[in-house]
């Protein structure tokens, strides 16, 4: 069991989301960077979709009645294991008793925890997920819970080559909407050639954008039709919604854009007051850019032992904490300690 301590900003409880229930209006819902809930999946040996923590903002405290193996990925925050600062990005070894208390995200937007085994409430069609938009599934994590581990099959460590980094800036890559007619060919140059600014109003649904409006020609509706998550739409207000991976099944704003694939855990990792920057790309680089990214997941997971990772984390450590006055790093065999 994991007994929740503190539950951060907004913790919840996602997997690959809810799929084949569209037709009857019930959201995939699920992680809104799969990207990185897969990778720290994969860390601990758990399959692709396993639940994971999605904690956005801050993270949780929490507290570990029996040992495990996690590991945290996406955002950068300042988090603790036993007191000791811990890198993202690789297996961590808890031992039973152990607290990890997960402060403020420096980087990114939001960061994904990982255990052996997958966080293993009751699914609900098929899901453990929590859907935002329609209430299904477990409730956010709170205070006093209790989360319940599954087996763990895969007792290895390993740790991710050269993980991705978030700042304040992001360039994503789009193809063209089936709408684009809509817009005025000014419209698409605004999206092209503009910075536009995460709003605080960004949500699991979608992330809103604000900044040079993207002009319409067309002031009346499109009747409802299935929507994808990326999908970039635009109100009257000419303030572009692009859709995460809680979006409605439906919906009726035209679409000029859609955020290809293998950027949409950039996208979800934009913090509000971030800025993004847009570039059209063609829908055979979009598929290009998605089968390279499937062979980095491939190809860039090494396994390791004990000793590898201590030495990693140490040099992580010593490189992302500029304020970082003295670490301890342990494994079985020896004690690494660090001082700046």
């Amino acid at each position: 069991m994991i007994e929740v301590l503190a539950p951060g900003v907004f913790t919840t409880i996602q997997d690959a989301g809810r799929h084949g229930y569209g037709h009857l209006g019930v959201p995939a819902a699920g992680a809104a960077d799969t990207f990185n809930m897969r990778v720290a999946n994969r860390l601990v040996g758990n399959p692709d979709g396993s639940a994971t923590l999605e904690m956005t903002g801050a993270g949780a405290t929490l507290r570990f009645d029996v040992d495990a193996r996690i590991a945290l990925t996406g955002g950068v925050l300042d988090a603790q294991l036993g007191g000791q600062p811990v890198p993202s990005y690789q297996t961590l070894p808890v031992k039973a008793g152990m607290a990890l208390a997960c402060g403020r995200i420096v980087t990114g937007w939001r960061c994904y925890l990982a255990v052996a085994g997958g966080i293993d409430v009751p699914e609900v069609l098929g899901s453990r997920s929590m859907d935002t938009l329609s209430g299904l599934g477990p409730g956010s994590v709170a205070a006093g819970a209790r989360l319940p581990i599954g087996k763990d099959v895969a007792p290895a460590g390993a740790y991710l080559r050269l993980p991705p980094r978030y700042g304040p800036h992001s360039r994503l890559r789009i193809v063209a909407g089936p709408q684009q007619d809509w817009f005025a060919t000014t419209a698409l140059l605004t999206l092209r050639e503009s910075t536009f600014r995460i709003s605080s109003q960004s949500d699991r649904t979608g992330v809103r954008l604000e900044g040079a409006a993207l002009e319409r020609t067309r002031t009346g509706e499109l009747p409802s039709m299935g929507m994808t998550t990326g999908a970039m739409q635009v109100p009257p207000s000419g303030q572009a919604i692009v859709l995460l991976g809680n979006h409605g099944t439906t919906g009726g704003y035209p679409v000029i854009a859609n955020v290809i694939g293998a950027d949409l855990h950039l996208l979800a990792q934009l913090a509000p007051g971030a800025q993004v920057r847009f570039t059209e790309v063609s829908v055979a680089e979009a598929l290009d850019a998605l089968h390279r990214q499937e062979q980095r997941l491939q190809q860039d997971i090494v396994a390791a032992d004990a000793s590898l990772l201590a030495a990693r984390a140490l040099m992580t450590l010593a490189g992302s904490h500029a304020s970082l006055k003295q670490a301890v790093v342990k494994d079985e065999h020896r004690r690494i300690r660090i001082r700046r």
